[in-house]
């Protein structure tokens, strides 16, 4: 029940007395209150009125304008409540106010923004409210706020009154016009640009005012705003530009206008006109047709080609070429009628007019700003493409032919190149209608050319070209085909360049899905012919050679059913490798684990051919491993190469690849036979596998030094898996891995058992298990820390467990941080402790990162700044001498780390000051020392000198002076 006497009636004295306060100008607050009675209910808008009778009939314009401003701050909080009739009324009465004093206009205003909200506005009621404000209202006399206003009325009633307006016709774009001219402020501009854009947009009668409604936009054009310092309302030149951009691009009707504005501001000096001028005609284009751009065609090609011709603008040139693919698009676009002159043809024969002979000079000083224009305008439709490639391929192929030097050659045949490049965007063409393939063997016969000069940078673009004509489907026949194979192999192997040789591998890589058959069949049997022949050479040509075959054959990897021919010879040499005594072993080793690693990243992304890769190449690299160090636990030395940390390292990338991507059906597959391998010494899945004796890699005993080594290929496995993938026996292997990382005498070993331990803890779901496994690991850690000979190890162990549960906010990571920061006051683990700091905050290359489904949480180096870095200080503070270092380096590990943005917003006013001061202390020191820095300080200090704080200024102009002077006489 409401309280006796609530209710709308109820404490009209009340309300007088809050209306007086506010009109009296005492208290302005009382407007919140009378509007919040009014919104629950106290008190109705008609009492409110009735309560202003006095003042608004007041003969004093500052007592009605505050009364009409109580009325109007009301109303923008309870617009929604009001019935239709009410709306009526208060209507006609803000519109008769529309005649009354200049100071009562502002609220007047707000009012009717207010009543522009209503959805109960009678119809008729929007245009009334319109006109009055056009033909009462002189708007640009106004304050911004208030035209700000103005501007929020038009546009309230443009997105809920649309057709009322356009019962206005004309008038009301006419309206508009006076309301906008001559309007400065960039916040209302934004506004007003935005209500033009939507007369065009919903077809609103422009009438006979087209030319006035684009005086009245295009009189901005080109925008000259800079916003002031510290601006909050945070309008940039750029908002402008676009803004306006979208209204003189937005309709054809502004053509005629705006083309000859554009081709004038081109002709200007100034660089930003230039510019936007640029931007805006290709925006036109767009929309545009034939008939806008007919009549200033010539205009516009003699600016663009004397801007591109002559200037030394980079991005004047390349918004030139822009704007000419534009126009050569809209021409094309345009339908012609069998009448009217073909626009297009007649524009590319001036483009081809003043460009084609500029090809032909012996200088060749224009060549390529003509090669641009012409490729620009080729670009932008099949048409344009045949009809200039007919008049330019030929030319081109002639002038190779001339040219002897290869420095020309090249330059010709890059220019030829784009032509080609241009040609994929249409793929396949009709064989009557393409230049191209009208000219096929001479094209070959140029390209092939190039790919047997000496000029490595000639044989490079040869190579592009190549791999462009390869791309082009239909283009090059199956002998064409054989020769390109041929050539790829000779520069990949036998070229003396590097970079050639690389280019080769890339090409073939790039072609390879295209005709996986010719590849397989050509291509990969040829380098394994190379990669098994024991020529009589020199060893280091030998070995260079091998090299550039595992490279090659890794290369051209790109499609599933070349791959599941390069991957068997990868694993033969690996293996014909591991079983010989040469001393570069490892070295060879690395190389093959390298080529598996990029086959295995170029499966990735194809079901089938990561699951032939991974299924294929983890048994077999792990079989030898097995076989490896159980050759070492029985004494019997040959494949000891493969257990070096070096080449263990090489593998981990490969497994891990190999099992990233890998559906969770497959995945889970495969662990339930690599866990207990490890854990069980189950081999039967392992090819091969006749092994000596039984594998252990937890057992205990220095003969299984070997077999714990490969805990390594372990972890580069169950660490890559999707999390949703359940290991088995995870809590044992867990067990396992962490009595090996605290005990193992091996620093590789007992770091890849704690890395694999954090892998997986990192992952493993909350809960019990998770609480049980991590107090297991507190418990071994922490006499391991406190005495005895594996303090280090446990410190490793901390350092990644620390890491895996920052990565998650795993709420016991404060708790294991806390124990690494009491380290840092430790003599001997001190130093290694600071430097744990930047592995806790840097990008992990084979654990714990996104790539292998870490579980890792978008902000952790922020949220471990704010958490630690005052206690890092804290505890600088309090260290004695000789760990203060520690602080400091873990400290500075933790900036490193942090992202800049970051950084800057957490460092307070007093940090840039000290930053200032010790760079002006720094002056003392001798000047041969300080001059080589001399420039860059003095550039770096330009910053500060616009701080927004006096003080930071202050320092920032002392340092700079003291810097300016260095070296100068009598310093």
């Amino acid at each position: 029940m409401a309280a006796a006497g609530a209710g709308p009636g109820a404490g009209v004295e009340a309300l007088a007395a809050s209306v007086l306060d506010f009109v009296s100008g005492q208290q302005d607050g009382r407007g919140a209150e009378v509007a919040a009675g009014v919104k629950d209910g106290r008190w109705t808008v008609l009492q409110l009125v009735e309560a202003l009778g006095f003042c608004l009939e007041n003969t004093d314009p500052r007592m009605r304008g505050r009364g009409i401003q109580l009325l109007s701050q009301v109303l923008l909080q309870c617009y929604s409540l009001l019935q239709e009739k009410e709306v009526l009324h208060l209507v006609l009465f803000y519109e008769s106010r529309l005649q009354d004093h200049h100071l009562v206009i502002p609220s007047v205003l707000q009012g009717l923004r207010a009543l522009s909200m209503c959805e109960v506005l009678s119809p008729g009621l929007a245009v009334s409210v319109l006109k009055a404000i056009f033909q009462e209202v002189h708007v640009q006399s106004l304050m911004q706020l208030d035209r700000h206003t103005v501007y929020s009325i038009i546009t309230n009633f443009m997105s809920t009154r649309e057709e009322e307006l356009k019962g206005l016709g004309a008038d009301f774009t006419f309206g508009f016009i006076q309301v906008m001219d001559g309007e400065k402020d960039p916040r209302n501009l934004l506004v007003a640009f935005q209500i033009v854009r939507d007369l065009i947009a919903k077809d609103y009668s422009l009438g006979p005012f087209v030319e006035e409604l684009f005086e009245v936009t295009s009189c901005y054009f080109p925008v000259d705003f800079t916003p002031p310092p510290n601006d909050p309302h945070g309008i940039q030149r750029e908002d402008l530009i676009l803004s306006l951009r979208a209204v003189l691009a937005s309709t054809p009707q502004f053509a005629e206008f705006l083309l000859p504005l554009l081709i004038e501001k081109l002709d200007s000096e100034l660089q930003s006109a230039k510019l936007d001028s640029l931007q805006t005609l290709t925006a036109c284009c767009a929309i545009y047709g034939q008939k806008e751009l007919q009549e200033f065609l010539p205009s516009l090609w003699s600016s663009l080609r004397r801007e591109v011709f002559q200037t030394a603008s980079e991005k004047i040139e390349a918004e030139c070429l822009a704007a000419l693919h534009a126009l050569s698009a809209c021409l094309s676009r345009s339908v012609l009628s069998s009448d009217s002159e073909d626009l297009l043809d007649s524009f590319l024969s001036s483009i081809l007019q003043d460009c084609r002979h500029h090809l032909c000079e012996p200088d060749m000083k224009l060549v390529w700003p003509s090669a641009k224009l012409l490729q620009a305008a080729a670009g932008a439709s099949l048409r344009t493409y045949h009809r200039i490639t007919r008049s330019v391929l030929p030319l081109l192929l002639e002038q190779y032919t001339k040219h002897t030097q290869s420095s020309q050659r090249r330059t010709i045949l890059e220019m030829l190149l784009g032509f080609l490049e241009l040609q994929q965007k249409w793929g396949h063409v009709e064989e009557d209608e393409s230049t191209l393939l009208s000219l096929q063997d001479p094209v070959c016969s140029v390209v092939f050319s190039a790919l047997t000069d000496p000029s490595v940078q000639l044989q490079l673009v040869g190579i592009k070209a190549l791999t462009v004509l390869g791309s082009l489907q239909g283009f090059l026949s199956s002998s064409g085909l054989e020769l390109v194979v041929d050539h790829l192999i000779r520069l990949a192997l036998h070229e003396e360049d590097s970079q050639s040789s690389e280019a080769a591998m890339e090409a073939a890589g790039s072609l390879a899905p295209t005709y996986p058959e010719v590849f397989s069949g050509r291509m990969v049997p040829r380098l394994e012919e190379e990669l098994q022949s024991e020529r009589e050479e020199s060893y280091h040509n030998h070995r260079s050679l091998q090299q550039r075959c595992l490279q090659a054959l890794a290369a051209v990897s790109t499609h599933t059913s070349i791959v599941r021919d390069t991957v068997p010879v990868l694993l033969q040499h690996l293996q014909k490798v591991q079983k010989g005594t040469e001393a570069r072993n490892t070295e060879d080793m690395v190389s093959v684990c390298q080529s598996l690693h990029r086959v295995a990243l170029q499966c990735q992304q194809d079901v089938e051919g990561c699951w032939y890769f991974h299924q294929t190449v983890v048994p077999c690299l792990l079989a030898m491993a097995v076989q490896a160090a159980m050759q070492e636990s029985t004494h019997t030395l040959p494949g000891k190469a493969l257990l070096e940390e070096e080449v263990l390292a090489a593998m981990i990338p490969v497994i891990s690849a190999a099992t990233t991507h890998l559906s969770p059906e497959l995945a889970a597959q495969s662990v339930s036979h690599v866990v207990p391998l490890f854990l069980n010494g189950e081999v039967s899945f392992l090819p091969q596998n006749s092994f000596p004796c039984s594998f252990q890699p937890f057992g205990d005993g220095e003969c299984l030094e070997a077999q714990r080594r490969l805990v390594a290929l372990l972890m580069a496995f169950v660490c890559s898996l999707p999390r949703d993938v359940a290991i088995p026996q995870q809590e044992w292997l867990l067990r396992e891995l962490l009595a090996l990382s605290c005990s193992c005498n091996c620093p590789f070993t007992a770091t890849t058992a704690a890395k694999c331990f954090a892998g997986l803890v990192n992952k493993h779901p909350a809960g019990q298990q998770l609480d049980e496994i991590l107090q297991l690991a507190v418990n071994r850690m922490e006499p391991g820390l406190a005495e005895g000979p594996h303090r280090t190890q446990a410190l490793t162990l901390l350092l990644w467990v620390t890491k895996a549960l920052v990565l998650r906010y795993h709420p016991l990571s404060s708790c294991l941080t806390d124990k690494l920061l009491g380290l840092l006051g430790d003599t001997e683990l001190g130093p290694t402790a600071a430097d744990g700091f930047s592995l806790l905050m840097a990008e992990s290359p084979d654990v714990l990162h996104k790539g292998c489904h870490a579980d890792v949480r978008i902000m952790f180096r922020q949220r471990f700044f704010t958490d630690n870095v005052p206690k890092l200080v804290q505890g600088f503070h309090g260290a004695g001498p000789d760990v203060k270092a520690n602080y400091l380096k873990g400290l500075s590990h933790v900036l490193n780390h942090l992202p800049k943005p970051v950084l800057v917003t957490e460092l307070p006013t007093a940090v840039r000051i000290a930053a200032l001061r010790c760079a002006h202390a720094l002056t003392s020191l001798p000047t041969t020392v300080l001059l080589p820095y001399k420039g860059r300080v003095i550039r770096a200090l330009a910053k500060p000198l616009d701080d927004k704080k006096r003080l930071v200024r202050k320092e920032a102009v002392a340092a700079r002076g003291e810097w300016f002077l260095l070296g100068s006489p009598g310093r």
